[in-house]
């Protein structure tokens, strides 16, 4: 398993979110989380991406025990091991397609023409050799979102979690993204964990999981 996950609990004051998820993960699995808003995926999500700590449990991902890391261990970890998409992109605005893709790979010490020649070959990959020179503003949403998957993968992570990945798109590039998830699991063998409301995508994915009220049902 590339994520074990037990008995994880989560409250903000009164209110618990997570009551004692179990949760597992294979290599190059993808696994989908759905549930209505407040049900707790994201705080799931969160917990097992280290974003976040779990009030009671354990976590181990790729055969570390990530909650007993240090503050500087568990960031170098996550850096290496763990790759983020998000709804919104969080690319940075004056920086260009291909400097937003190297920089977790200049993070994690990698010489500058190294993580340069990953952050192209994946912008290839993902269809954007034309873009690489090209700042956010002047990238389409699915151009946008297709840099922040190269960035997140520029480190060649076990795990990578998405949270609402397709949220912000149009039917016809959500189609398009939902397939390039895929395309790169059999290509690069990470593993998905894609907390999302659309049904399209959840049925794609070799599993889907519903939460309700902070426990999967």
């Amino acid at each position: 398993m590339i994520i074990e996950a037990s008995s994880l609990e989560k409250s903000f004051g009164q209110l618990k979110v997570l009551k004692g998820i179990d949760f597992s993960a294979e290599n190059g699995e993808v696994v989908s989380i759905m549930g209505a808003s407040g049900a707790g995926k994201s705080t799931l999500l969160q917990i097992l991406g280290t974003l976040s700590t779990p009030d009671a449990g354990t976590l181990f991902i790729d055969g570390v025990d990530v909650l007993h890391l240090s503050g500087e261990e568990l960031s170098r970890f996550r850096n290496r091991r763990i790759g983020f998409v998000f709804q919104a992109h969080h690319l940075l605005p004056e920086f260009t397609a291909l400097e937003n893709v190297m920089i977790p790979a200049l993070i994690g010490g990698r010489s500058a023409s190294d993580a340069k020649s990953a952050a192209k070959s994946l912008l290839e990959d993902l269809g954007l050799a034309g873009r690489l020179t090209h700042k956010p503003a002047e990238l389409s949403g699915g151009e946008q979102q297709r840099v922040a998957i190269a960035r997140a993968l520029v480190n060649n992570p076990a795990t990578v979690f998405a949270d609402e990945p397709s949220g912000n798109l149009d039917s016809v590039t959500k189609a398009e993204l939902h397939r390039i998830f895929f395309t790169l699991r059999d290509k690069y063998g990470q593993t998905f964990i894609i907390v999302t409301h659309d049904s399209e995508l959840a049925g794609m994915c070799d599993r889907c999981l519903h939460m309700k009220d902070g426990v999967f049902i």
